[in-house]
């Protein structure tokens, strides 16, 4: 009854939007995009792309990158103690890398940690979300997409915005951002900052803790210099600063025996937990882009750092008044990056090429990391440091070749060097006994091959198709918590994939239109399973599983001001040889899978005076893995949400109001178990707020 009520009101404010305004339509505008690391029209590229502009940003209340994730089809994220945790494609976060399967890039640093995901959106031009593997090019862990973050280029202008927003559970926001010529024409300055905090909707009524049980504080720093002394030369320096902390988890502890569908959102409001919970992320980068361009060629040269500080401390079982009162897990980590780039490209020919080398090297400090649990009544505890060091070497290149005035060919290739080197020293102890230390040491290489082959055809100026081939990877890696000095125990080898897609493109005077069906074939996918009633947990592959399915987005102009857009994405995403030892999955559904993702949006847009838009998000039912029953795979309910924004422009200010998550809809969207609890989480309830926009 509820989605009904939901689609009846939905069915009214669209007919309202409909017949508010002239039957005139609109023009598109060609869509630019950097996808090959050349500048192409967008549907010219051979592969699955969705483009979301600043405007787009801005009309839908878009503020983090979860928030893009839910726009892309088939494309999912779940936000757990696990951190942000996305999947694409039947492919997911590998969790013993840390590596999520998609990689964010802005101003050229990579974001692919599960524990530091999360990049600031201010400044954004355009964002460009690869689907499909991305390694021909993007290299790293691009195994299931890319996000790539363009920035705003600046002008001899200075302009910018200030923004506030509040809302419910005391949610406040704000943001300033600016940019502009120190000197006419050579250079060039900009800085953007972002603070948000929110209480949170959750209460802890345990004495002697904070009431505000899932609080949440975030702030963004960046400043860039651009300097441009000649026409053909210009160097960018970019330096951030992120700061986020969250506390507990959108969700609760529960018991383990209950129905997952069975659990609600409000079951979570009022809980009581003892310890106290948090997890903070500090990032600090910097990069720097040296551009040199001629008539015919450019040469480009990316270097950037990144050091990453993650503080976490959990409750054990997310519940007071149990045995496992007073106990704790614990992770620490630094991660320290440095990646080069030097890439050379063609400009105005042709046949379009680019080519390059690609070095990174990373250093993994990890520890104290374990937990204080019960095993048979008794306290288990478990803490290891390690640090894990990674060397990439890779020379990479693509051609777009036409053949003929309606073909064009594209060859791709990357090889791939990745040494990977790990000491650890695991500690353990039971019932007050001390076991003896188990040291692990171990050195690995992967060499992989990433070719990539596709055929595009103009069937005329405004449509396309095209079916390509290309091959995933993402390397192996090591067990930060051995039980063995084994190494066939504590490491797992690289994930790999093949992806056939064929698509259709069409942008028109009024309407765009994309569809792509695929199909993966993927190999030793990365997985986990626990041992000792959930106190250890052991890395392995699966042998086998594939995906396969479509995906349909587009956007129509019915007048000028009202826009129609909309996105499906429907998947079958199964294991075909999976042992864990004790039990077989051939068959079962990949887990972190939605079957479905779905969109639909209507905006009424105008650039003085009133505007307002409604959008409807769906996800289908969606299996986890269940550790404390004999790890069976459970499945959970899927859901539909609506957000609704309206606002009124007015010279250089834009005052709006805005409600997510209308019906308050609840849905399980992270779990885990082990032996005694689960892990629940869900998605957010209903919030709304007013802002204010001040653009100069």
């Amino acid at each position: 009854m509820k989605k009904n009520k939901e689609l009846i009101l939905i069915s009214l404010i669209c007919c309202n939007f409909l017949y508010a305004n002239s039957t005139e339509t609109t023009k598109l505008n060609e869509v630019t995009v950097t996808a090959n690391k050349v500048e192409e029209n967008i549907i010219e590229v051979p592969q699955s792309i969705t483009v979301i502009t600043k405007d787009e940003l801005q009309e839908k209340g878009i503020k983090k990158v979860s928030e893009v994730i839910k726009e892309i089809p088939n494309m999912y994220i779940q936000n757990s103690l696990n951190g942000n945790m996305s999947s694409f494609r039947g492919l997911n976060t590998s969790m013993f890398t840390n590596n999520n399967p998609i990689v964010i890039y802005i101003d050229g640093v990579p974001y692919y940690d599960r524990y530091d995901f999360n990049p600031s959106l201010e400044n954004v031009e355009q964002i460009e979300v690869l689907r499909g593997p991305q390694g021909t090019l993007y290299g790293k862990d691009a195994i299931g997409g890319v996000i790539n973050i363009i920035t705003k280029t600046p002008t001899n202008e200075w302009t910018g915005s200030i923004l506030a927003e509040y809302g419910n559970d005391n949610f406040f926001r704000t943001s300033f951002n600016t940019s502009g010529a120190i000197i006419n024409n050579k250079l060039y300055a900009g800085i953007n900052n972002s603070y948000s905090s929110d209480d949170g909707w959750i209460t802890n009524h345990y004495p002697t803790m904070d009431s505000d049980a899932n609080e949440k504080i975030s702030r963004k720093t960046s400043g860039f210099l651009l300097y441009k002394p000649t026409d053909e030369f210009s160097s960018k320096l970019v330096l951030t600063n992120n700061y986020d902390k969250k506390y507990f988890m959108d969700g609760f502890g529960s018991d383990p025996s209950l129905d997952i569908n069975s659990l609600k959102r409000e079951d979570a409001e009022n809980i009581s937990f003892d310890v106290p919970a948090f997890e903070r992320t500090k990032v600090n980068s910097q990069s720097l882009n040296l551009n040199y361009e001629l008539e015919k060629i450019k040469l480009e040269s990316t270097t950037t750092h990144k050091k990453i500080d993650f503080d976490g401390e959990y409750d054990t079982d997310n519940r007071a008044h149990t045995p496992s009162d007073g106990l704790r897990q614990f992770n620490y980590s630094e991660i320290d990056t440095w990646t080069q780039e030097l890439r050379l490209s063609s400009k105005n020919q042709d046949i379009k090429w680019v080519t390059g080398v690609y070095f990174d090297k990373e250093e993994r400090k990890q520890g104290p990391y374990g937990a204080e649990q019960l095993y048979y009544g008794d306290v288990y505890t478990g803490d290891a440091y390690s640090t894990t060091n990674s060397r990439t070497q890779a020379i990479f290149g693509q051609t777009m070749i036409p053949l003929g005035a309606n073909f064009e060919l594209t060859l791709g290739a990357r090889y791939q060097r990745i040494k990977k080197d790990i000491d650890v020293t695991a500690k353990s102890s039971w019932a007050g006994t001390a076991y003896p230390d188990v040291n692990y040491l171990d050195e690995k290489t992967w060499n992989t091959f990433l070719p990539k082959l596709a055929l595009m055809y103009y069937i005329n100026a405004d449509t396309t198709t095209y079916i390509s081939v290309s091959k995933g990877y993402m390397p192996g890696g090591f067990n930060y918590y051995p039980s063995s000095d084994n190494s066939s125990d504590n490491s797992f080898e690289a994930q790999k994939s093949i992806n056939y897609e064929v698509g259709l493109k069409h942008l028109g005077e009024n309407y765009s239109l994309n569809l792509a069906i695929f199909r993966m074939d993927i190999k030793d996918i990365h997985v986990y399973k626990q041992l000792m009633g959930g106190t250890v947990f052991a890395t392995s592959n699966a042998n086998k599983a594939h995906s396969q399915g479509i995906e349909l987005d587009g956007a129509y102009y019915i007048t000028d001001n009202i826009k129609l857009s909309a996105a499906i994405g429907l998947i079958d995403a199964e294991y075909d040889d999976y042992d864990n030892g004790t039990k077989k999955y051939d068959g079962e559904n990949i887990e972190h899978t939605p079957r479905y993702t779905a969109s639909i949006g209507l905006a009424y847009l105008q650039e003085k005076g009133l505007y307002g838009r409604l959008d409807i998000q769906a996800k289908g039912k969606t299996t986890f893995i269940d550790g404390a029953n004999n790890d069976s795979l459970i499945e959970a309910d899927g859901g539909i949400t609506s957000n609704a924004k309206v606002g009124y422009k007015i010279g250089d200010f834009d005052i709006y109001g805005y409600v997510t998550n209308i019906t308050d809809e609840d849905y399980v969207n992270s779990y885990m178990s082990k032996e005694g609890t689960s892990w629940v989480g869900f998605n957010e309830p209903r919030k709304f707020g007013v802002g204010l926009k001040y653009t100069f």
